[in-house]
């Protein structure tokens, strides 16, 4: 039969003005106790076999009796003729002081006539558990709030047209979205899948990727033509500018959320993504405030781009594409074999790895990380899809894309 001590070495000690001191920690440990032996053997054992080891400032008696260190509880279990149980002390001490006071219990070898063996097992930060407790009751309370119509919450829900809870990432034909782009009112535009889970931790759950610049989908383009708002969320940096560009010639856009400058959705924080939402811009406005020269030198560039024809072996590569799996990728070596598929997690060891490579071909888009991979291995080519996060010409990696050059 389990039993618990809620006493302590000395209730006498505790009980003035100093016994409020608030616990930061939870020290427990584990005892075994080759012997039948009661409570207060435990306790004494603690007491007296600590005593004096540390110094008078970490004296257990002169501790308690300061608050600095509460009552010591000990739950016991008694079968066979041994104990076994758990040790539970508080302290108010800090961290260090508290990690001390723990390791001293395990010098502990004997209780009363019987051998002991005492472990620690965790030093538990009670702070850091209540602090996880107002969190959770706090998501509580807000829902309630959302539920009851409480007028200033619902604006704020209305914005994204979502719950205060995390959903899970859906496929809407081939596009990664939250759970209720098609039951709300209102669309988030993001450029890519990450941008879509980031919100969704958030809670924002009517988020859908467009899968950056390109050939937009007709599917998208009919979901967001029948939507009450739309807000289009692109990062602070041109190529953000350069998708507004795109989409507002192809489907509806009401509002404009722009991430911070050199910024991207899906590494912002919720207070700043939040933020961002709150301050979009009516589209007209934005298209208003960009310079006008810009517009005239992205369209050169992708004329440019569009221009140059791929050569002959190019199109062989284009060819693997179609038998790999998404985002999964091959390097083709120098007398023309290539090796076997592997996933993006292994990219960058394997293209170290992979002597003799003249080329990456990969099944999604070619991103700032994968050009960079690719320069650190001296691979002059690249194949991929189309154009990902921070994509930009290299002098010493050449990019080919099925969107412009198939």
């Amino acid at each position: 039969m389990t039993k618990r001590n809620s006493g302590g070495h000395s209730g006498k000690g505790n009980s003035g003005g100093k016994g409020n001191k608030a616990m930061k920690y939870l020290i427990k440990a584990d005892m075994k106790i080759n012997g039948n032996v009661q409570r207060k053997d435990i306790i004494g054992a603690i007491m007296g076999q600590t005593e004096g080891l540390l110094g008078d400032d970490l004296e257990l008696r002169k501790l308690q009796r300061t608050a600095r260190i509460g009552h010591v509880d000990v739950e016991m279990d008694s079968k066979g003729g041994k104990v076994s149980g758990q040790i539970l002390i508080p302290s108010s001490m800090d961290n260090v002081e508290t990690a001390i006071i723990a390791s001293s219990l395990e010098t502990i070898d004997r209780v009363g006539p019987c051998q002991a063996k005492i472990t620690v097992s965790e030093i538990q930060d009670v702070r850091s558990t209540k602090v996880n407790a107002v969190i959770d009751r706090a998501k509580d309370l807000l829902l309630v709030m959302v539920n009851s119509g409480d007028a200033a919450t619902k604006t704020v829900i209305e914005e994204v047209r979502s719950v205060l809870t995390v959903g899970t990432a859906k496929n809407y034909h081939g596009l990664t979205c939250g759970p209720n782009v098609e039951s709300s009112d209102s669309l988030i535009i993001v450029e890519g899948r990450n941008d879509v889970r980031n919100l969704l931790n958030f809670g924002v759950k009517n988020a859908i990727s467009c899968d950056g610049a390109g050939n937009i989908k007709q599917e998208l383009i009919d979901l967001a033509n029948g939507k009450e708002n739309v807000i289009l969320a692109i990062d602070g940096d041109r190529g953000g500018e350069m998708l507004f560009r795109q989409l507002n010639e192809t489907l509806k856009i009401d509002f404009v959320a722009q991430a911070p400058v050199g910024q991207e959705w899906e590494l912002l924080p919720q207070k700043t993504a939040t933020k961002c939402l709150s301050q979009k811009l009516e589209a007209d406005k934005f298209a208003a405030n960009l310079p006008a020269e810009a517009e005239s030198e992205s369209k050169d560039a992708w004329l440019e781009e569009d221009e140059e024809e791929a050569p002959a072996e190019i199109h062989e590569y284009f060819d693997h594409i179609a038998e790999l799996k998404a985002n999964s990728a091959i390097f083709v070596k120098v007398d023309g074999t290539i090796t076997d598929p592997i996933g993006p997690r292994l990219l960058a060891k394997a293209a170290g790895d992979a002597d003799g490579a003249i080329a990456i071909v990969i099944n999604g888009a070619v991103n700032d990380r994968v050009l960079d991979i690719a320069s650190e291995a001296a691979i002059e080519t690249v194949v991929g899809t189309k154009e990902g996060k921070g994509f930009s010409k290299r002098k010493d990696v050449k990019a080919w894309l099925t969107e412009k050059h198939a």
